[in-house]
């Protein structure tokens, strides 16, 4: 996108350098269980101040008083955890680059979460590619005038706050074992918390405590990166361990409701041009004529599980709760990164950060590129210049 930087780039690119890359970035931490691709995005300053406004619009919807009344309904009542807090501690927006009328590449929003995402692979990643293909030193993937050391000082404010390190863990579904147990690695390294699987914590009265070294250690902050659509079809799971819907004196990074109060539920309701036109199912009286145009999705899945993209008739038929699905019209990617081979489509996803009274704040991102239908590893199997990667910009 950054011309003279895609250009060179391109230029320069070759299979040894690549596996050498991806050689650097995984040493020392877990073989990575998804692709990585070829190379960065170069993100231009316009494209960056116009992803930066469209943050603010949402960020701006999110603040608003309503907000938690006008998403209350967003909680499955089986999944919701009592004494949540204010505001959620993580913020993600994943924009699709497109073209505007007038030819000029545009953000508009897919998706939102207020859930944690790879704050720290994506500092990492940045790092190996500058490293790895000799570019600009001066190259960031942070915003806000942000360098390494105050990101990682402000991550750190966020996730271990008051606490000492070994009293805050990261907690996920056997999270060794995850696919993105790199990021928890890193951030592991980076922050000095401890990395839990859920079946390590114990409840002992309304506290919880792993063992470390045969004793028990009080856990008082939780960096939760376990999504409970995961556990959903075991939920005897808890039995075994502590059930996170429970009275707890426990601090959570973020608390587990925001995930759906932040989520395609919030789409419906964002009224700006960044944002595609959304509707839940069953408030519309009349569908679009022009069903192709639009993308059938379910509010409570992830990773792109349940999304129709091609909607006919007879899919909005077979559905039984049309309460728990979104029409949004469909968003073209343009092929705006220029690979050896031709054009990919791009999405960037915009990570803010939102400590304990102040004001949330954009950081990092975390991009991915894409030849299929959709963006994700199961649309763009055998494909090369795809995969997760980051965007970097120009101070």
């Amino acid at each position: 996108m950054i011309k003279k930087y895609r250009e060179q780039f391109n230029k320069d690119f070759s299979e040894e350098k690549y596996q050498q890359f991806l050689s650097g970035l995984g040493q020392g931490y877990p073989d990575l269980a998804f692709r990585v691709a070829e190379t960065p995005i170069f993100i231009p300053a316009d494209l960056k101040e116009m992803l930066v406004t469209a943050g603010n619009e949402i960020i701006e919807f999110i603040k608003d008083s309503a907000f938690k009344a006008l998403t209350r309904d967003a909680i499955p009542l089986v999944w919701e955890v009592p004494n949540e807090n204010d505001h959620p501690h993580f913020l993600a927006f994943d924009f699709g680059i497109c073209k505007d009328d007038a030819g000029q590449l545009v953000p508009m929003l897919i998706e939102l979460q207020g859930f944690p995402s790879l704050y720290g692979f994506q500092l990492h990643l940045a790092e190996q590619y500058i490293k790895g293909f000799e570019l600009d030193q001066t190259l960031t993937p942070l915003f806000n005038g942000l360098d390494r050391d105050t990101y990682i000082e402000l991550l750190r404010e966020v996730i271990v706050g008051k606490h000492q390190p070994h009293e805050v863990a990261l907690m996920d579904l056997d999270a060794i074992h995850q696919k993105t147990a790199i990021d928890f690695f890193i951030t592991a390294d980076l922050l000095g918390i401890k990395i839990l699987s859920l079946t390590d914590i114990f409840k002992e009265g309304d506290q919880l405590f792993y063992r470390e070294n045969g004793v028990n250690v009080r856990l008082k902050r939780i960096y939760n990166r376990l999504i409970f659509d995961e556990v959903a079809e075991e939920p005897e799971i808890f039995m075994d361990c502590f059930d996170p819907r429970a009275e707890l004196d426990v601090e959570w990074v973020t608390h587990p409701n925001w995930f759906y109060r932040i989520s395609k539920y919030t789409m419906p309701f964002l009224k700006s041009k960044f944002v595609p036109e959304t509707w839940f199912l069953n408030t519309l009286d009349t569908l679009p004529e022009n069903l192709h145009d639009y993308v059938l999705k379910p509010l409570f899945s992830f990773a792109g599980m349940g999304v129709i993209i091609d909607v006919s008739r007879a899919d909005i038929d077979k559905i039984e709760d049309p309460e728990n699905w979104i029409l949004q019209k469909k968003v073209q990617y343009e092929p705006a990164v220029i690979s050896p081979s031709g054009g990919v489509k791009a999405e960037i996803r915009l990570l803010y950060l939102w400590p304990d009274g102040q004001e949330p704040r954009l950081c990092i991102n975390l991009a991915r590129l894409s030849r299929g239908k959709m963006i994700g590893v199961r649309y763009n199997k055998d494909f090369d210049w795809v995969g997760g990667t980051v965007g970097l910009m120009e101070p």
